[in-house]
């Protein structure tokens, strides 16, 4: 897994969050992996700045972050409370922590930060290896929007701004997803792009059930709308039996 969370993405990144940083957006998801977690600890991989790790250990949850930027992690370390999140440096697919976990979480699309299937699926391997009996993998990730688009187009605007400008590039043959940025500052331009890989639902149901995780809910987003064909995104739960086969 290659970091593209370096120390200048990391020093403008809370800044930049948009509606995912709004405190609205930022409790209802804690309310969510709360319920979830109930007197159990949480692991989030891709801990990141600590946006919702933090909010959630003051709510009384033990939460474990694993993440990869050393620079991303010292930003958290920063906020107020920040030592309240034990973080392991590594790579969430394959990196392991001690004990075991009634939640795990990954958010905000990063799972698709994993660019390759082996990865994602060794990454509901390594989940399911951390939850206890009866605990839930929690993925919050966005639908492709390829039936959005027109035939023979590969490149879809999402975010359009006088600030701003984003847009996704598709490689529907292998099955990649390059996301442009464009802030608009300082009288330029910087541009910046984050490979991706995405996937579909059923093959995240799929990436689970080889873990032995099965699906518990799916909902469109944190309040519990339904997952309809027009959701653009999904927030998927499963869980592990609580005894063995």
């Amino acid at each position: 897994m290659e970091n593209h969370f370096g120390a200048a993405v990391a020093a403008r990144y809370d800044d930049e969050l948009g509606e995912w940083g709004d405190a609205a957006v930022i409790a209802e998801t804690v309310e969510f992996l709360a319920a979830l977690a109930g007197d159990g600890a949480a692991l989030e991989l891709g801990v990141g700045t600590g946006r919702i790790a933090l909010p959630l250990a003051g709510r009384g949850v033990r939460v474990h972050g694993i993440d990869l930027s050393e620079a991303m992690v010292g930003r958290l370390r920063a906020k107020p409370d920040g030592g309240a999140v034990a973080v392991t440096i590594g790579d969430f697919a394959t990196t392991r922590v001690e004990g075991s976990f009634s939640l795990a979480y990954l958010v905000f699309n990063t799972i698709m930060n994993l660019t390759t299937q082996e990865a994602q699926v060794a990454c509901f391997e390594n989940v399911a290896a951390h939850l206890e009996p009866g605990g839930c993998f929690v993925v919050e990730v966005g639908v492709p929007g390829l039936q959005r688009l027109a035939p023979g187009q590969t490149i879809q605007d999402f975010d359009v701004s006088e600030a701003s400008w984003g847009l996704d590039e598709y490689d529907v043959v292998e099955q990649g997803l390059k996301s442009h940025h464009f802030v608009f500052e300082d009288g330029g331009v910087r541009h910046s792009a984050t490979p991706f890989r995405y996937a579909w639902p059923a093959e995240l149901d799929l990436m689970a059930r080889i873990a032995r995780l099965s699906l518990r809910e799916r909902w469109g987003d944190w309040d519990r709308t339904a997952f309809t064909a027009e959701s653009g995104k999904h927030v998927s739960v499963w869980e592990k039996p609580r005894t063995s086969a």
